[in-house]
């Protein structure tokens, strides 16, 4: 089974959309772990309202680790029980369509890391401020020719991760989105296996983004420079 983590902040507007969209482009058998922060969030009564249209199980679950969205996929992770686990977002950003081929390849071929790449050939990204995505592609690309990482955009959210590997790291993020980057960098210092596959990013046409770029930036290039750990520790083994 695969475990779609979605976390929610206020999503009234989306999220019906979303559950309709995975209800039709994802055929792998699911269940939607939806984690929102606060009682009165607007996307509760809609999903308690339409939850039973949908062949997926619908989990709503409050953030218990405190506000915010890492705490939710930290959430999400800890209650989920697929052997595949998927972080997506619920403005309607990321693109569903891959979502079966990344299954197969965590289940059938043993990938630890599946991630949607913008930047590579077939990918694209639609919308979003220039500075963000100017930012977030040039971190990507130096990164896969710096390193050899196995993707183009280690920055995506948009991943799925094996059950294995999740149970298998600590997750030291205290910020917000750069969980993705963080749990993509420790795959690869640890040789574990990573993959990626085009998909389309769309930015958000309803509802307002929680991203905060200049905030978490020196989070981001911590674990941007923590991806060369894998060369400085082959260094020391020669020495």
């Amino acid at each position: 089974m695969l475990s779609i983590v979605c976390p929610v902040y206020n999503e009234a507007e989306n999220i019906e959309k979303l559950f309709n969209e995975i209800d039709l482009k994802i055929k792998t058998h699911s269940e939607i772990i939806v984690v929102y922060d606060m009682d009165e969030d607007t996307t509760i009564p809609v999903i308690k309202r339409i939850s039973g249209k949908y062949k997926s199980e619908i989990k709503l679950i409050k953030n218990f680790y405190g506000i915010g969205v890492l705490n939710a996929i930290k959430t999400g992770f800890d209650n989920a029980n697929g052997s595949a686990v998927l972080v997506v977002m619920a403005d309607l950003s990321d693109d569903l369509r891959v979502v079966d081929e990344m299954y197969r390849l965590v289940n059938d071929d043993g990938y630890d890391v599946v991630c949607g790449s913008r930047y590579m050939r077939g990918g694209k990204q639609i919308g979003g401020p220039f500075i963000k995505k100017t930012l977030s592609r040039l971190a990507g690309l130096s990164l896969h020719f710096l390193t050899g990482i196995n993707t183009h955009d280690p920055t995506n959210s948009f991943k799925m991760y094996s059950r294995s590997f999740i149970d298998s790291i600590k997750i030291e993020s205290d910020g917000g989105f750069e969980v993705g980057i963080e749990l993509v960098s420790k795959a690869f210092v640890m040789n574990r296996k990573i993959t990626e596959l085009p998909s389309v990013w769309k930015d958000r046409t309803s509802g307002k983004s929680r991203f905060k770029m200049w905030k978490w930036m020196s989070k981001y290039l911590k674990w941007y420079f923590y991806t060369f750990k894998k060369f400085f520790n082959s260094s020391v083994s020669l020495i």
